[in-house]
């Protein structure tokens, strides 16, 4: 039995560069909804960027955000079901090393809102109306006024090579994933630990859940749930590890 959809959305759910959830999902959570399936975007996006997306039914489903470092019950606003800080010393040192590397920008994510420290100017303009995110400026990262759950290096032209330099001493501290063609994602979290969390509020079992996915942010989430779904378009090692595969999360959600 099904009682949890989660479902990851950039490269999942959007598609070939679409910027808009297809109608048709809107469609089937409702339908689930009435037989007692509730669907949750799983995204590293933050919460007011998902809730814009999927304005039709914002205020009916719960949100997994910034790589399950944040979980957010149904509700306008609905309540935050878990939270996983960082260590704020480390997390100053991380945002320290990618900014010193010239191709790199950071962003550091509070509950709901993203700061930057640009060296680009246009950087503001990009994550807020590019991703929707609520944003703010800093002069530094210890300007930060809350609690850090997720740090992310933007690397528009040398992904490989930001990742090469900070993964080896960063993953002794914290979970790094590829979350994109220009993203990588620090947090004490991931997508799989935000899913146990919205299990245990929620009352289901993790053999309840169906999961899709199409990155390595996806893994641990798909590792999770009782009934995982990669996309086709995965890499090849992602598909190595996954049997069960799907073109689109619509076509499988129809035979529900």
């Amino acid at each position: 039995m099904i009682r949890l959809i989660a479902s990851d959305i950039d490269g999942t759910l959007l598609q070939n560069g679409a910027t808009e959830i297809p109608p048709e999902i809107f469609d089937h959570i409702h339908r689930l909804e009435k037989r007692g399936v509730l669907f949750c975007p799983a995204s590293g996006r933050q919460y007011t960027s998902l809730r814009r997306l999927f304005a039709p039914v914002a205020d009916r489903v719960p949100f997994l955000c910034e790589n399950g470092a944040v979980v957010y019950g149904p509700g306008s606003p609905g309540p935050i079901l878990s939270k996983t800080v960082m260590d704020r010393r480390l997390a100053e040192e991380l945002c320290a090393d990618i900014l010193a590397l010239p191709e790199a920008e950071i962003l550091i994510s509070g509950a709901d809102t993203c700061y930057l420290c640009p060296k680009s100017p246009d950087l503001e303009d990009q994550i807020r109306w590019f991703l929707g995110n609520r944003t703010a400026v800093l002069p530094a990262p210890a300007d930060t006024p809350e609690d850090i759950i997720k740090v992310s290096a933007y690397c528009p032209r040398d992904l490989e090579g930001i990742r090469a330099a900070l993964f080896p001493k960063w993953e002794r501290h914290f979970r790094c994933a590829v979350a994109g063609a220009v993203w990588l994602d620090f947090t004490l979290a991931d997508k799989g630990l935000g899913v146990r969390k919205l299990c245990e509020a929620l009352g289901v079992g993790l053999g309840e859940v169906m999961a899709f996915g199409d990155n390595y942010n996806d893994v641990s989430m798909l590792e999770q749930a009782g009934h995982p779904y990669l996309m086709e378009s995965a890499a090849p090692e992602l598909r190595a590890r996954f049997s069960t595969r799907c073109r689109t999360v619509a076509e499988v959600l129809e035979t529900l």
